[in-house]
């Protein structure tokens, strides 16, 4: 199996230990599910501007640990601080080393900015998890879902009042599960097989995404110059973790990367 495939096998195995432990009914009656969301598409839609989407991430499968000595309440908060139109917080325990207790952590720290459950959606129980956690948007991977899947658990996302980010990584995989009840497209610039990560991903498949959905751009940022290029190409948000994580003081490095690209619209007003 390749990492995409072990990460959900594993994820079935945990998701019917999870359902053993807590049914759809004790999660509908925990506090946070009440809680009305917060809309990323409406923030990213009203921008004149780059958005950043910053994520709260200790490691992966293809780089190891990346930052263990941090919180998520204090990382988090300083994303926000520093102007992040959205939180992406890891829930996957064992691939990449995220936990309930980290959303809940940064939830608490945020209660009103958008945060995305970023996980391996694979059942409709996990839907269900999230909105009782306090997430505003799921995430759902064209390359380890159907079609089919895509489209009946974005429905049952909406019914939920969460948004629906769609990870797609070449065209085929946007043309066959882009559905109406998708809300974001996200192009993910590393291929999973290789994982290899280039821009040129996010550029081609640009004009292939409806502009009646929002387009965010993810993995491989890490300079304003990149994020103005693909602004231009009508990405409105971009997901970045590895390259604030890996610093000592990620939030830090996303008041760097933002003070970057004030001084770039500055000089290149037209850009934006």
């Amino acid at each position: 199996m390749n990492i995409l495939e072990k990460i959900v096998a594993r994820k079935r195995v945990e998701i019917a230990l999870a359902k053993q432990l807590k049914s759809i009914a004790d999660l509908e009656k925990e506090e946070l599910f009440s809680r009305t969301s917060t809309s990323l598409t409406d923030v990213l839609r009203s921008t004149s501007s780059p958005r950043i989407i910053s994520e709260f991430k200790r490691k992966s499968p293809s780089k190891g640990v990346i930052n263990g000595a941090v919180t998520p309440e204090v990382v988090t908060a300083d994303y926000v601080a520093a102007g992040a139109a959205a939180l992406s917080v890891l829930t996957d325990i064992d691939f990449f080393g995220g936990s309930f207790d980290d959303f809940l952590r940064a939830r608490k720290a945020n209660p009103q900015i958008p945060m995305l459950r970023k996980d391996f959606i694979v059942d409709e129980y996990q839907l269900f998890e999230a909105k009782s956690i306090g997430a505003d948007i799921i995430l759902l991977i064209a390359a380890c879902l159907e079609p089919s899947e895509v489209k009946s658990l974005s429905e049952k996302a909406k019914d939920l009042g969460l948004e629906v980010l769609l990870e797609v990584h070449n065209a085929e995989e946007l043309a066959q599960s882009l559905c109406d009840t998708v809300d974001i497209v996200g192009v993910n610039n590393r291929n999973l097989k290789t994982f290899e990560t280039s821009i040129q991903t996010s550029i081609d498949l640009s004009a292939q995404i409806p502009d009646s959905f929002v387009k965010i751009s993810e993995s491989g940022l890490s300079d304003a110059e990149t994020i103005i290029e693909l602004f231009s190409y009508g990405y409105k948000g971009f997901l970045i973790g590895e390259t604030f994580m890996k610093t000592t003081n990620p939030g830090a490095a996303l008041v760097a990367l933002q003070n970057n690209l004030s001084q770039l619209a500055n000089r290149n007003p037209h850009v934006i």
